[in-house]
């Protein structure tokens, strides 16, 4: 991919930055489909294709989560190979707070990402699949390879500045590298990956993304080293207008370029007992996490935002006392599955009865 004074230099700098972020939707949405589930594809010139095939098929001595100090640093690279030294895991100050990195080798630097949904194959005691894996997707890539390239390591993961030593462990996969079997490292028992459009160290593409492109569909956070929990930063909660009503919305996908700050329904639920909503219910509607005070967005009173903590010490979101959830149904990418919309309301659970909430 391309990387990313006066009134002439400041208009040339923002069309710079608009050129990047142009070949960044580009290479997102020109990778090769299956047809599977997704509802529409933007046609885009040839040229955009082009891009894509070069950011997925990058020189193979990158392509190892631990490779020789002194090569280019990109955040881009594919898996393609074993690795052949220990992991290291530091941290880093972002927006979104101390957060985990990439220590060093080709990749060091490279924000570090969980995904919620991942949970599923312990829950199950392995039973299901990692919810990023090798399996067919709407994009046509392997998740865990490409999409969102696994850290990986050849031996025990080495814990940097910062980093609770406890909490990294490792995790035998076998669906990342086709036949073959490779430990990746985890952080507080999930695992940890890369996002193919961070395309420098600095970047944080994949903050909070709420993805519909694994299997089952989950949100992509930044880790926080404290405890290995989700560092969401502090979350916007706008009005927004989807399928002709009016209802709260969860600001999330933060810097993605397809849809920054995408804007999703959220939901309250009719169970008086606040923390009903665990473990497989946090799968399907995933609770709406903030690292602090909640931000109204237009047409939100403030005084009706607030936080609980939940169990495992992540705080989410409240609105007049009442905890918010995200549906997995209503994630979806502009052109490249699915459409904005309210699919959970009045969804009737062994937890209870999901709602949205209707605003003036």
């Amino acid at each position: 991919m391309d990387s990313r004074s006066s009134d002439h230099i400041n208009d040339r700098r923002h069309n710079q930055n608009n050129q990047i972020a142009n070949q960044k939707d580009m290479s997102y949405m020109k990778l090769p489909h299956t047809g599977m589930r997704y509802r529409r594809v933007v046609a885009l010139p040839a040229t955009a294709a082009m891009l894509t095939l070069g950011a997925l098929t990058v020189a193979p001595q990158f392509s190892s989560s631990v490779s020789a100090e002194g090569t280019s640093r990109s955040c881009t690279t594919p898996v393609t190979s074993a690795p052949t030294g220990r992991a290291t895991v530091s941290t880093k100050s972002t927006a979104f707070g101390k957060v985990l990195k990439v220590g060093s080798g080709a990749n060091a630097g490279c924000s570090l990402y969980i995904l919620t949904s991942d949970e599923l194959h312990s829950m199950t005691f392995g039973l299901a699949a990692f919810a990023c894996s090798n399996g067919p997707n709407v994009i046509g890539q392997p998740c865990d390879s490409v999409l969102w390239p696994a850290l990986l390591t050849k031996g025990a993961p080495i814990a940097g500045p910062g980093v609770n030593g406890s909490l990294l462990g490792t995790v035998t996969r076998t669906d990342v590298l086709s036949g073959m079997s490779v430990q990746q490292v985890t952080y507080a028992g999930l695992p940890l990956y890369r996002f193919f459009l961070d395309e420098t160290p600095g970047e944080t593409d994949g903050a909070n993304l709420f993805d519909p492109v694994t299997s089952p569909p989950g949100t992509w956070y930044l880790v926080e080293p404290g405890r290995g929990n989700p560092a969401p930063g502090r979350l916007q909660m706008p009005a927004e207008t989807v399928s002709g009503s009016t209802v709260l919305a969860a600001s999330m996908d933060n810097d993605f370029s397809l849809l920054p700050h995408g804007s999703f329904p959220v939901y309250t639920l009719s169970n008086k007992n606040g923390q009903a909503c665990q473990k497989y219910c946090a799968l399907i509607w995933s609770p709406v996490l903030t690292s602090g005070q909640p931000e109204a967005g237009p047409g939100v009173d403030q005084h009706a935002l607030g936080a609980v903590v939940r169990p495992d010490g992540t705080h989410q979101v409240t609105y007049k006392g009442k905890p918010l959830y995200l549906f997995i149904e209503d994630a979806y990418i502009p052109g490249l599955t699915g459409t904005q919309s309210i699919n959970g309301a009045g969804a009737v659970t062994p937890w209870g009865v999901f709602n949205t909430i209707p605003l003036p």
